[in-house]
């Protein structure tokens, strides 16, 4: 007797091994009232959303909003696990395994196991140790690199103000408008800097005392964000698989099948993009620390953060990084501008060797994006999210790009139509076979000569007085 009951039996049957062998539809669903009732209650309940989005879109803002807050600690959680992931497969691919793998006496699950909690210990101890040592070069050195230049800022105008009057000096007419100006704008640069630090100050002061409590909220979302990171980052393989299974459950083969290499080009593109980028800037930063100390550049470690952070920004992140920079430098001593001229130089060298040498061995991929689309995508992710745009404006414009790539080329090889690019550039029509027929050439008109413009115009007059005559 089956173990299956009529209903079940209705839907699949199976073989002698119990494998499913032929896939049917049951008779209870498979009915227009069924269908009918099913169109009903799916259009009525899109009706009550569409209406409830239009009259209490900021309940439903709101309500968003608070789910948001509730699930930070895991938005935070996973990012972190994100951009950890590279790393882990590092370390337990080309170190922590080799090294378990030589103790025989533990079986294969025990050496994996073994060199995902060892690499996971280790990235624990980096991330202590890296944050432990931000906070101290925020401490000892940034925050009193910021401090002294806003204290020393009417000296550093003065400066500027005493080399104009240097080079200037054999035109009195002139000199005299171009200090007048300055003195004008040092006041107005020297009260405004003056009033935002008040501001800030006040504002530091007021938040430290009234936000304390918000403060340590966000520390502890970072915290707990931090040990869901380990948890993810301790079965990520098995999350990854739940995904998939689901995607192959709720959708049809070929759409699960786009849609689960969609997802893995988007993440090739975007994780080798971000942590190659993260490793560059770290790197970039480093040697201009090294170049700077070396030059003795005034404020080397606070324009060396502000080189390596920058420089996360693709294509226009050195321009932001080195320009104040070098004005700074120039501020500190205009009369001696060797210092910021070798800084400029250094910073056009570094950035050379970065992006044709040491970029190119890091990124693990590339984005596939020209220099116009490099250049648009910053500009419209930047206009739309700012800074934060700017960063994530480079992959995310690359997967979007690459996605209207494939859908074109799918579309024109099922009409039979030629998909490269470089297909299209002498391309006048395309037959019905699909065959391409060149760009038709144009039909030059015979030049005439001067003499024939001559008798053309005479003729012409000639029969004009004749018409006149008659």
């Amino acid at each position: 007797m089956s173990e299956y009951t009529k209903e079940e039996r209705d839907i699949f049957t199976t073989d002698s091994d119990g494998r499913i062998r032929k896939q049917r539809k049951n008779p209870k669903f498979d009915n227009n009232y069924f269908k009918w009732g099913l169109t009903f209650f799916i259009t009525f309940v899109c009706c009550i959303l569409a209406v409830y989005i239009v009259f209490y879109h900021d309940e439903l803002k709101g309500s968003i909003g608070k789910i948001n807050k509730i699930l930070a600690p895991v938005y935070v959680g996973l990012i972190i696990a994100y951009l950890y992931s590279p790393f882990l497969n590092i370390l337990e691919k080309y170190i922590m395994q080799p090294i378990y793998r030589k103790m025989k006496f533990l079986t294969e699950a025990a050496q994996k196991g073994l060199a995902r909690a060892t690499a996971i210990i280790v990235i624990i101890i980096l991330s202590i140790f890296i944050i432990y040592a931000a906070i101290q070069v925020m401490i000892k050195q940034v925050f009193p690199s910021i401090l002294s230049i806003v204290s020393n800022l009417p000296i550093y105008l003065d400066n500027i103000n005493n080399w104009v009057n240097k080079i200037l000096e054999d035109n009195p007419t002139l000199n005299s408008y171009v200090s007048n100006d300055l003195a004008r704008y040092s006041e107005d640069i020297t009260e405004w800097v003056n009033e935002t630090v008040k501001t800030l100050s006040g504002n530091l002061i007021k938040h430290v005392s009234q936000g304390f409590l918000t403060f340590l909220g966000k520390v502890w979302h970072f915290i707990i964000g931090f040990i869901i990171s380990i948890y993810v980052l301790w079965s990520k393989e098995e999350h990854v698989a739940r995904a998939k299974k689901l995607i192959y459950a709720f959708f049809s083969r070929e759409t699960a099948n786009a849609f689960v290499e969609a997802m893995r080009y988007t993440h090739r593109t975007c994780i080798g993009f971000f942590f190659g980028k993260i490793v560059d800037s770290i790197i970039i930063g480093l040697i201009c620390y090294i170049g700077c100390t070396i030059m003795q550049i005034p404020y080397s470690i606070l324009i060396s953060i502000i080189v390596g952070v920058t420089n996360i920004i693709p294509f226009f992140g050195p321009y932001f990084g080195a320009i104040p920079s070098a004005i700074l430098i120039f501020a500190y001593d205009p009369l001696h501008p060797g210092y910021a001229i070798a800084f400029v130089l250094y910073i056009i060298v570094l950035q050379q060797f970065d992006g044709n040498f040491l970029g190119p061995r890091i990124l693990s991929t590339s984005t596939g994006l020209s220099g116009f689309w490099i250049i648009f995508s910053i500009t419209l992710f930047g206009g739309l999210w700012g800074l934060f745009g700017m960063v994530i404006g480079v992959p995310v414009f690359a997967v979007i790009f690459a996605g209207v790539r494939q859908i074109s080329r799918n579309k024109l090889k099922n009409k039979g139509y030629p998909h490269k690019t470089k297909d299209y550039f002498d391309v006048g029509t395309i037959a019905e076979d699909g065959s391409v027929l060149p760009i038709p050439p144009i039909e030059k008109k015979p030049q005439k000569s001067m003499i024939q413009i001559i008798k053309e115009s005479r003729a012409t007059k000639t029969k004009q007085k004749r018409v006149k005559k008659d």
